[in-house]
């Protein structure tokens, strides 16, 4: 006697794609994708500089019609290694480089505060080159009470 198969179980039942292999419903999962971080680290770089132009471009008129612009590296490293800033008095352009700043930059503790008073002495430092001063002398206010 000859063995014949039916239409039926030559090929499996199909089941929609909504199931899974044990005939079940898809599950949602319990925990969604991460979301994206609200501000990432070159929006708070960028806030932090801009913050601290703000404050020195109020408080010294002189700094009123520069350019403070953020770069992500300089072009070369020089005799002294590689730059943090770049200041072009003739441009009136001052150009802090985020990453020799962030990753070169040595904290004695990393946190965002320790990280944002490293990149605003930055920003007072390049000012402070630009207007040929030293850098305690543009906010003192700032450090009075220290």
């Amino acid at each position: 006697m000859a063995w014949r198969r039916s239409k039926e179980a030559a090929s499996p039942a199909r089941r929609p794609a909504r199931h899974g292999r044990h005939g079940r419903e898809g599950r949602s999962p319990i925990v969604r994708p991460p979301l994206p971080p609200l501000e990432t680290r070159v929006e708070r770089f960028d806030l932090a500089v801009g913050t601290a132009a703000e404050f020195l471009r109020s408080a010294w008129p002189e700094l009123r019609d520069v350019s403070f612009e953020v770069g992500d590296m300089p072009p070369a490293a020089d005799d002294d290694g590689i730059p943090r800033w770049r200041v072009l008095t003739a441009e009136k352009r001052i150009i802090l480089y985020r990453l020799p700043i962030e990753r070169l930059s040595h904290l004695h503790r990393d946190d965002d505060l320790h990280r944002r008073i490293m990149i605003e002495g930055s920003v007072f430092r390049a000012a402070a080159e630009y207007l040929d001063r030293d850098p305690w002398d543009l906010g003192p206010e700032r450090f009075r009470y220290f």
